[in-house]
């Protein structure tokens, strides 16, 4: 067990069964959209060298008139 895992044990010990009941929810919810947001840094970094180079090859038409203004009318 960790300190950091010690020590939340301690507290909780301190707190009623109901009340301990209500922070276990709070914290699963919590380590849940922790572990949410772990999954989206991730899959972002995967794919930043895509787009990177996605950037790259707009920049170039761009630069070489390869491109035209977004129409946003035909979206």
């Amino acid at each position: 067990m960790t300190t950091a895992t010690a020590t939340l044990v301690k507290i909780l010990e301190t707190l009623p069964e109901p009340v301990q009941d209500q922070v276990v929810d709070h914290l699963k919810l919590y380590v849940e959209e922790l572990q949410d947001e772990l999954r989206w840094d991730m899959a972002f970094k995967k794919t930043q060298p895509q787009l990177l180079a996605a950037a790259r090859k707009a920049k170039q038409e761009i630069s070489q008139g390869l491109s035209e203004p977004m129409d946003y009318k035909r979206l």
